[in-house]
Formats: structure tokens, C-alpha cells, sequence
């Protein structure tokens, strides 16, 4: 969808294609009304049909294109983890100029940008600023085309492919009509762009460099998350527990080689391995509780170069998911147990290297906040577009932050366009999900309820006048 001239869509008329004024015809109202009882009875209603309750979120539709522009350089952009300097460098120039004390380059790529008003609360506003190795196959007139250098050294496409340029138009938005909202609230807002999400590394590294110490511990934190598996204009909440642990661990299996004739005289570390690979299921099946998720998946197995020849080692890559740290703490011990246990059992030559190379907690919402949140949210976009989702076992590294000891949220934004979901939905079709070259937001829809859900919350949790 693309944006309106500002002089046809006054505030409350974002979905529609052009909203009536004083100067149009009867018949223009007519159809206009007619469009927005079909959206109401519709699959996604329409959720800025009613004039927005703070004066705040009226200087939305003025500020719109140039979000909307904003939004498609990031997106023709991207750039990978540890690497967002250029992203960096864009969004910190408009934050200066909206009066925010920026301060580059912290754990990286980081920024921070206060802005102070007054006493009260200071509530922290979350965005992620990297992209992935992956080439888009949408097909949109703004697609990348950006092929970027990774940390080996080899050239790839890239492309945000998880709505991190959604997180940030978002979070730029809000951060402009708070900016020009002064006299509606009071406290500190803490504008938080982090690097190196995709790979769990970039909210500790900026702890690590001092984030709570040098700028201040915030009283709440807040961020957003695109998904796919809403309609845009909707958004969706999970209290508690909304996102897995994830740990990445390397296991390393040695043995004796040989020659595949002569199986005897060697000790096989393929065999070990399939004999591990098995032995590593029970850890869920048998010895965890069946009612604490959990999830233990071996992503690749590399060992060997022939069909006759048994190799000396043999690398497993693992993937471990949970929610609570005891059941996490007992599956990273479970599988160094197993891998030596089936080593020594196969007469290895030396035990089993096994190592955790990245590791994120799990993502937990505090329930009381999102009750907060949620219903103020609700007020204004109708309580109809919000809905709670069940917990997934994906991650996000927005945990370390409630780790840290700040109450936070992390709420779901929908993505896609209403009448494709409701399509996809009575079909039993499954939508491309994030990391997918054909993740594509329904882009004015999405952005539009991002700010406005990002504002609201800021405004619930900030002082007023």
C-alpha cells in the first residue's frame, strides 16, 4: 500500500484510500462509509478507523511518508550482524535532530538517545538494527539487492528478512511524535538500537559496554516483533514465557580411522555419532519433565570424504530450546553426559570436545506489565485487534534485558495483509515466516499500528503532565 498525500487522509482515515473532507461529495461519503462497515465485519478490523484518544497520535498521518521512505531505504539496505554501521549512522543523525543526546557505538553498532523530560519514569524502546544472509525473492519495486561481505569473508545477499526495518521505522516514528509531544508526558525516554540480534551477541555486548550503567537502569522496556502469523493492523500478546532459550552447541567426536574394508582395526566415529545423535532424544523423552518444553535438534553432521574410508572425527551442530534456566542448566549437562558416555562405550581415544558457542536466555514477559500494556494498546486500536499467542520456541536476545532486572514486554506485531491471512487461514496454508526470502509486511498497515502500538505503550508507562 502506498502512502496518501497528507492533504487526503486527515488522522483516523489510515485505511482507507481516501477519506472524505467537508469538500467531497455525498457519494464519496456514502462509499467511504461503506468501506469501513465492510471492514468492520470483515477478518481485520479496521483498527484506525476511530479517532485516536491522545492528541499524540494524531501527528501520525503528517509524519507518515517520510517514515514511509525511511522504511524502504532500510529495507534496500540491510546490513549483517556487527556490521550495522550505516544503519546506525542513519538513524542517529534524525534522532540528534529531534533533539535526543545520542551516543554511538555502544557493544558495537549501538545506539542510545535520551531524551529528558521532566521527572518521572524512564522507559526503555527496544529496536534491532541487523539483517540476514538472505537473498529476497519477493518480488517488491523496493526489494535488495545488497550482497555484503560476512564475517568469513565470502559475498551475500542480504535482505531483512525477520522485519527488523518494520522495528525500526517503528521505533523512529515513536521516537517523532514523542519528540513533538513534550507537553503530553513526563520522564526519560531510552532509545535503545541494538546490533547482532540474529546472532543472540548484540544485547549483551552492549550491557557489557555499560548500557545500564552509563545512561541509567530504566524502570520498563519495551520492544515489538513482526509475525507473520497475524494480519497487519492486528497485535498479539504472550504473558510469561513468550520466547525459548537458545543455545548452540558444537560437538566434536574422535575416533580411529581407517579403511572402510577393515572396519576392526578402526574405532568408527560415524557410528558413534548415529549411536549419539539417538542417545541425545531421551534427554526430552525420558529424562525431563513431559510438561516443561523443550527442544534438542541436531542441525548437521560432518564427518569423512569417502565411501571407504572411516574418518578420525566427526562434528554435530545442536540447537537447544526451553524456558525455564533448571531445565536448560540439566539439557546442556544431559548432552555432555551423552557424548562421552557413547564415547568411552565405543573405546574412543579421547573424550568428546562439546561446547556451547551461543547461548541466549529465554524471553519472559512480566505479567503485569502486559496487562498494562495490552489494555491501553487494546483502547485504542479496539480490543478486537488484539489477541494472546501461544509461546514459541524461538528466541530473541530482548531476554537479557528482563535478565538484567527491567520489567519487560515484548509484544507481537501482525504482518499480513488481512484478506491474504483469512485466505491462508480457511485454505490451511502456511505463510512465509521469518528468515524466509519471501517475508513481505503489508507495509503502510504494519508500520502505521507499529508506531501507534510503540507510542501507546510509552505514553501508559511515562509520567504525565
Amino acid at each position: 500500500m502506498h502512502a496518501h498525500p497528507e492533504s487526503t487522509r486527515p488522522p483516523g482515515c489510515a485505511l482507507l484510500p481516501a477519506c472524505p473532507s467537508s469538500s467531497r461529495t455525498g457519494d464519496r461519503l456514502v462509499k467511504s462509509l461503506s468501506l469501513l462497515a465492510a471492514l468492520a465485519v470483515g477478518i481485520a478490523s479496521p483498527a484506525f478507523a476511530q479517532q485516536p484518544p491522545s492528541p499524540v497520535l494524531g501527528g501520525l498521518d503528517a509524519v507518515y511518508p517520510d517514515l514511509d521512505a525511511l522504511y524502504r531505504d532500510l529495507h534496500q539496505n540491510p546490513e549483517l550482524s556487527l556490521q550495522e554501521e550505516k544503519t546506525a549512522a542513519k538513524l542517529a543523525e534524525r534522532l540528534r535532530k529531534l533533539g535526543y543526546e545520542v551516543t554511538t557505538k555502544v557493544g558495537g553498532h549501538g545506539i542510545v538517545a535520551l531524551l529528558r523530560n521532566g521527572k518521572g519514569p524512564t522507559v526503555m524502546l527496544r529496536t534491532d538494527l541487523d539483517g540476514l544472509p538472505v537473498e529476497e525473492k519477493t518480488g517488491l519495486p523496493y526489494a535488495s539487492k545488497t550482497k555484503v561481505k560476512d564475517a568469513s569473508g565470502a559475498t551475500v545477499p542480504t535482505m531483512h528478512a525477520c522485519g527488523h526495518d518494520v522495528h525500526m521505522t517503528s521505533w523512529l516514528g515513536t521516537a517523532t511524535l514523542l519528540a513533538k509531544a513534550k507537553d503530553q508526558w513526563r520522564g526519560t525516554l531510552m532509545l535503545v538500537g541494538q546490533p547482532a540480534e540474529e546472532i543472540g551477541a548484540g544485547a549483551r555486548a552492549m550491557l557489557a559496554d555499560g548500557l545500564f550503567k552509563r545512561f541509567g537502569k530504566p524502570d520498563f522496556a519495551v520492544a515489538q516483533h513482526t509475525v507473520p502469523t497475524a494480519a497487519a493492523g492486528t497485535v498479539q500478546f504472550t504473558p510469561g514465557y513468550s520466547m525459548a532459550s537458545v543455545d548452540s552447541v558444537d560437538v566434536t567426536l574422535y575416533g580411529k580411522g581407517g579403511h572402510g574394508a577393515y572396519p576392526h582395526t578402526t574405532v568408527d566415529p560415524v557410528v558413534m555419532a548415529a549411536r549419539t545423535i539417538l542417545s541425545l532424544q531421551t534427554l526430552v523423552s525420558r529424562e525431563k519433565h513431559p510438561l516443561e518444553p523443550a527442544v534438542v535438534t541436531v542441525g548437521s553432521i560432518h564427518g569423512g570424504t569417502k565411501h571407504n574410508i572411516i574418518p578420525d572425527e566427526v562434528r554435530l551442530q545442536l540447537t537447544v530450546r526451553t524456558y525455564k534456566p533448571e531445565v536448560r542448566k540439566a539439557l546442556l549437562a544431559g548432552i555432555e553426559r551423552v557424548a562421552k558416555a557413547e564415547a568411552m562405550a565405543s573405546g574412543a581415544p579421547r573424550p568428546p570436545d562439546v561446547s556451547v558457542t551461543e547461548g541466549t536466555p529465554a524471553t519472559y514477559n512480566d505479567p503485569e506489565l502486559t496487562k498494562r500494556l495490552v489494555a491501553a494498546v487494546g483502547r485504542v486500536l479496539g480490543e478486537k485487534n488484539l489477541s494472546e499467542a501461544p509461546s514459541v520456541m524461538g528466541g530473541e536476545d530482548f531476554s537479557e534485558y528482563g535478565r538484567a532486572g527491567v520489567p519487560a514486554v515484548m509484544l507481537w506485531l501482525g504482518i499480513t495483509e488481512p484478506k491474504r491471512f483469512a485466505e491462508a487461514k480457511a485454505a490451511g496454508e502456511t505463510l512465509p515466516s521469518a528468515h524466509s526470502p519471501f517475508y513481505a509486511p503489508d507495509r503502510e498497515r504494519t508500520l502505521r499500528t507499529g508506531v501507534t502500538t510503540l507510542t501507546t505503550a510509552a505514553l501508559e508507562l511515562l509520567g504525565k503532565p
